[in-house]
Formats: C-alpha cells, structure tokens, sequence
C-alpha cells in the first residue's frame, strides 16, 4: 500500500462506526494511528517526568554549590587570618592568666588578711574585728567574704577604702556601715564593711 492509498483509506474511515469495545476490529489505518498517537504520549509524559525531576536535581545542586562556596569563603578567610586568630588567642590566655594570679590561692588567704591589716593600721585606724566568713561558690570562681570592722577618722577610712581597692588582689567592698563611734557626735567613726576576694575554681570547668 503506497502513501497516498493510505491517506485516502484514512479519510475514508468514519470514527463513529467505530467500536470502541472492540478494538481488534478497527482497521489497520486507525490501529497503526492509535499506536503512534499512544506512543507519542508516553514518550511525552516520559520526558516531561524525566526532565522535571532533573531540573529538581539541578536546582539542589546549584543550592549545594551556593553553600560550599559560602563556607570556603569563610574558611578560607579564617585561614587567611589563622596567624592573627592565633596571636590573639595568645593574648587572651596571657590576659586570662594574669586574672588568675590575682585570685588567691588558700595559702595565700593569710598573706591577704595580713595586706588589710597593714593597709588599715597605716591608714590610722584601728581593728575591731576582721573574720573570714563561710565560702560562697561560684560556677568559675569561689567568694571569699571577710568581715571588716575598723575605726577612725572619716578622711583616715577613705584612705584604707582606697587602699584595699587597690591591692594586687582583687578585692571588691560592699554592705558599708558608717556610723559614729559615741553618741555625743566626736569624729571618731566606726565603719563595718564586708570585703569579697575569690579564688579559682577549677572544679567548676568540669561537670
């Protein structure tokens, strides 16, 4: 059968004498149609399938490019500044280090009672009662209260106020009391005072 009859036996052809519930008996024209026309259409939806899901893969991929590049930014900016990361690490544990010198050692507690003791008497006052208190725990540090109880002149205690705050220690004052020490209003002045040293608490870095 050439081209043409095959057209002409086409046009021929009524579709609705067609029986749809008997496919078998359509004629061979309208069988080979069907089947290219099917074909068409699974080869469409194949490729509409298969080039979707591509594109879904090519969209996560560009997004994982866009995320390495980000991060060997950052890491190469970070190598780029390794040798000054690295100084100033070395800063921060010299910086650290010296705080940490600062804080008493149980040994030295003494050594620290002692340091009042000299700042207040060459000051002019005098003790009337200087006592550890029980320890207060911190997460990094542990408190030392010590209760101060001195008398003098007010520019005298000024002076010893001065004087502890600037000790190598750290040593912070707080809960002052200043109050004459005779009721008829003389110069002199008792001053009750709770000083807080700390020392370190390694224990606390480690659950």
């Amino acid at each position: 059968m050439s081209l043409s009859e095959w057209f002409e036996g086409l046009r021929k052809i009524d579709i609705n004498d067609l029986d749809t519930h008997n496919i078998g008996s359509w004629p061979p024209t309208i069988k080979v149609v069907v089947g290219v026309l099917v074909m068409a259409l699974v080869l469409a939806l194949g490729y509409s399938f298969s080039t979707g899901e591509l594109e879904n893969q090519l969209t996560l991929k560009r997004e994982e490019e866009s995320t390495l590049k980000e991060q060997f930014a950052t890491k190469a900016h970070m190598a780029a500044n390794l040798e000054l990361y690295t100084q100033q690490m070395k800063e921060m544990e010299n910086s650290f280090g010296v705080l940490l010198r600062q804080l008493p050692s149980d040994t030295e507690v003494p050594g620290l009672l002692e340091d009042i003791t000299r700042t207040g008497l060459g000051s002019g006052l005098e003790f009337e009662e200087i006592k550890l208190l029980p320890e207060v725990t911190q997460p990094f540090y542990i408190e030392l209260p010590i209760q101060i109880t001195v008398t003098g002149a007010y520019h005298d205690l000024a002076t010893f106020v001065s004087g502890v705050a600037g000790l190598p220690r750290i040593v912070t004052l707080h809960d002052f009391d200043l109050a004459p020490v005779s009721s008829d209003g003389g110069p002199k002045l008792r001053m009750s005072i709770l000083a807080r040293t700390y020392r370190y608490n390694d224990e606390g870095l480690h659950p």
